[in-house]
């Protein structure tokens, strides 16, 4: 059996659903979560799907990952655009990395125009609201058959 997907999620998504519902959406991160664990039913998948406000822990998740998981799909939040440790510790992994965000972050503030995570990602999708979790999977999936 394939070693699960880690689904991680960075500070303030917790708020999903209730946070700037006109920028996020109105899917709440358990809606999210639900949405994708019938679809990796679909898919022979399995996932581990988290979320924190701490920088440490979610690089904590990336190195656990890189061990125990096939793949990961990071919504960093905003760390995207600060943290160069979740840049490291992303670039230490050996499994294929996708980003997601629910809002397209180059129609926004400048400062969130930069991704200091998209340079360790095969790819990402941005703009599509919670949808993009899903596109993420499917793509990822692919991935890690692949491989």
């Amino acid at each position: 059996m394939t070693k699960p997907i880690y689904i991680l999620n960075g500070p303030n998504l917790n708020l999903l659903g209730e946070r700037e519902p006109e920028v996020y959406g109105t899917d709440t991160l358990d809606d999210i979560r639900r949405a994708l664990e019938a679809q990796a039913e679909g898919l022979g998948l399995t996932l581990v799907f988290r979320q924190t406000n701490a920088e440490g822990q979610l690089i904590d998740w990336v190195q656990e990952a890189r061990d125990e998981g096939s793949g990961i799909i990071i919504n960093p939040a905003g760390l995207t655009h600060s943290s160069v440790a979740l840049l490291d510790a992303l670039l230490a992994v050996d499994i294929p990395i996708i980003e997601v965000h629910l809002s397209n972050i180059h129609r926004r503030e400048r400062f969130r125009r930069f991704s200091y995570v998209s340079r360790a990602a095969a790819g990402v999708i941005c703009g599509l609201g919670a949808r993009g979790y899903g596109l993420a999977l499917e793509a990822l999936a692919d991935m890690v058959e692949k491989r």
